[in-house]
């Protein structure tokens, strides 16, 4: 296995079936927690700095000379689409001090609203995804990434909207 590939698939996990884009996702959101506990949201934004460009290099690499732009092994897209919806969950943990598992609701919003609009390709989502580039692949799931951020946000306020009324 090339580390392209070892990359592109996060380990293997994109070989995974069925819905191999949903388990690079829960992949991901496992990194996601594991690197809130080990560094907080700085460590998170970090790691999705370096798995976005590694992303977009291994991205190419695999899909050099194919003509499938985006074969579905691949889920470092996903990754970083998670790191992305997440991270309101993890800046909202450090910025009360409360234990990330008691935002346990952010989580699962997170992985939903993510597999929403990944699967659903709304607006720019799917403009993203019509690239047919190795740039479209990811650019699609940071996409999906920030619109699920924003109804973590969202939902999260309307929570505590509703519980202090």
């Amino acid at each position: 296995m090339t580390l392209s590939h070892l990359i592109a698939t996060v380990g293997g996990t994109g070989h995974l079936k069925p819905a191999s884009g949903t388990w690079g996702s829960a992949a991901g959101l496992l990194l996601a927690v594991l690197l809130h506990w080990l560094g907080g949201p700085l460590l998170l934004v970090l790691a999705l700095i370096v798995v976005w460009f590694a992303g977009l290099w291994s991205v190419k690499a695999e899909t050099a000379g194919k003509a499938d732009h985006d074969p579905s092994e691949i889920v470092v897209d996903e990754v970083v689409g998670i790191f992305v919806a997440f991270l309101p969950v993890s800046l909202g943990a450090a910025h009360v001090g409360a234990p990330l598992s008691a935002l346990w609701p952010g989580w699962v919003t997170a992985f939903l609203a993510f597999r929403l609009f990944d699967i659903w390709k709304p607006w720019l989502v799917g403009r993203a995804d019509r690239r047919n580039d190795a740039l479209g692949v990811m650019l699609d799931d940071l996409i999906a990434g920030v619109f699920a951020a924003v109804v973590v946000v969202a939902l999260a306020a309307l929570s505590h909207l509703v519980l202090m009324a």
